[in-house]
């Protein structure tokens, strides 16, 4: 297979799912689809964004991939599902308005001209340890076998997949620095940082490995697969990998979870992983499901963080947007409100994305749990109908983005409004966010400009700006 066959190959998931998308919105006899109207006609609570062009053409959907940094600038990663191009991270200054390239990921990692399957991918958030930045980079080139996502087949001269890396950025200098590659030369899917005792944690795709590395020994140690044969797997072996690990920065520990429902905790004083006893995210209100059935994340949580204020991890579960908070030293869940759109509880709907959002984090204020979120759409009153089911992570249907916000002093659950570009458009695959010290909120999500269709950078005002 030559690589402009193949690039084609994998441009076309691209296509495929816009196609998706259209045919969700034909009737089952054929019809023709309902022409949706754009933001302008929208008449309910709205926000406008506005969009910034990085220079990247390529850019691809990205899942997480960027923070906030103590010098006040947005530093995000745009995915590239080329062959040939890898990821590109990128620096928002909100001061000059300005955007400058950073680096190509694979060139960060020594890759470069190695002609081997690039970078494609940050799929992890940044996090920020004596002046320098951590984060992971993931796989952007896969193959499809037997209608699942593997790892990318290299066609004829080119070299298979080295494996994702663990990277630092420092903010002074400018300078990578490269701690390793992930066990089985896979793709690293999931990533946090103990930033106290640094230690860095992370899962692996498609098997599920968990490991950790050591800054101060420079050393790593693998567990092993945590969740059957992860996305890997087959049938009874298959299980989706957890997306979020949430990081206890009082003793060390580190949490994840399974498709079953299980909560798996690294232990740093015995440097070992175990299943928390007497608790589980199998909860009726989270819905029932088959954690060996592709296209949802199951029981696992989708996204979380630890609140230094209460010492409380707090997650939203996938699918049915559940708010919870967890403590890890009863242990105990307790779930806390639906934290969706109000047009989405209205009309009873799960996520229209079929993993659910991974947008969700806690305000400069230490309060306000910020979380970007989908809503139905309505044609002549009736809603507009989505796929009933999908085997991969992706948007069901068009939807409209909402801002929705959770008071944790208060327990109050605010909507926002939805989300528009300045023509009208709505941002669709958006999985990530940052929150500006200007009180402005930061996501990645799908641009169309002159006919082109892009991944990049968006911004609006916050509540705490309003």
């Amino acid at each position: 297979m030559n690589p402009s066959r193949f690039r084609f190959a994998t441009s076309l998931r691209g296509v495929a799912t816009v196609w998706l998308i259209s045919l969700a919105c034909h009737t089952l006899h054929g019809a023709q689809p309902p022409v949706v109207p754009d933001g302008r006609a929208y008449t309910g609570k709205k926000i406008v964004a506005r969009t910034f062009n990085s220079g990247f053409p390529l850019g691809h959907d990205t899942y997480n991939g960027m923070g906030t940094a103590s010098d006040g600038r947005i530093y995000y990663v745009l995915s590239s599902e080329s062959i040939d191009q890898g990821a590109r991270m990128f620096r928002f200054d909100p001061r000059t308005q300005t955007i400058q390239e950073l680096a190509d990921l694979t060139e960060a990692c020594g890759e470069k001209g190695r002609k081997a399957i690039p970078q494609g991918k940050s799929h992890v958030n940044f996090v920020e340890a004596d002046g320098h930045l951590f984060f992971a980079t993931h796989v952007g080139v896969y193959s499809i076998v037997e209608g699942k996502e593997t790892l990318g087949i290299p066609p004829a001269g080119y070299q298979p997949y080295p494996g994702g890396h663990l990277l630092s950025y420092d903010l002074a200098s400018g300078r990578f620095d490269d701690h390793g590659i992930a066990p089985g030369r896979e793709g690293v899917l999931t990533f946090n940082m103990d930033t106290r005792r640094g230690r860095l944690f992370a899962l692996t795709w498609p098997s599920g490995i968990f490991y950790r590395y050591d800054l101060a020994t420079r050393t790593s140690k693998s567990f092993g697969k945590m969740c059957a044969e992860g996305e890997d797997g087959v049938g009874p072996t298959y299980r989706t990998v957890c997306r979020s690990i949430a990081v206890d920065l009082a003793d060390g520990a580190a949490y994840f979870t399974t498709s079953e429902g299980a909560i798996l905790r690294y232990d740093a004083g015995r440097d070992e992983v175990a299943p928390v006893p007497g608790e589980d995210l199998r909860k009726d209100y989270f819905g029932l499901y088959d954690p060996t059935s592709p296209g949802h994340m199951g029981y696992n949580w989708r996204q979380t963080f630890w609140r230094v204020a209460d010492g409380m991890i707090y997650g939203v579960h996938g699918n049915s947007g559940y708010l919870f908070r967890f403590d890890p030293r009863r242990p105990r869940i307790e779930v806390l409100d639906r934290l969706t759109s109000e047009p989405s509880k209205r009309s009873g709907m799960f996520d229209q994305f079929s993993y659910g959002y991974l947008g969700f984090a806690l305000g400069p204020d230490g309060r306000t749990i910020h979380y970007l979120t989908g809503a139905p759409i309505y044609v002549e009153g009736q809603r507009l109908a989505g796929k009933a089911q999908t085997a991969m992570g992706e948007a069901k249907g068009l939807e409209n983005l909402h801002l929705v916000t959770y008071d944790l002093v208060e327990g109050h659950t605010t909507d926002h409004g939805a989300i528009f570009y300045e023509d009208g458009q709505r941002p669709l695959y958006v999985n990530s966010i940052a929150l500006g010290h200007d009180g402005m909120v930061y996501t990645l999500a799908r641009i169309t400009e002159g006919g082109q269709t892009r991944s990049d950078l968006v911004a609006f005002p916050g509540p705490l700006k309003r």
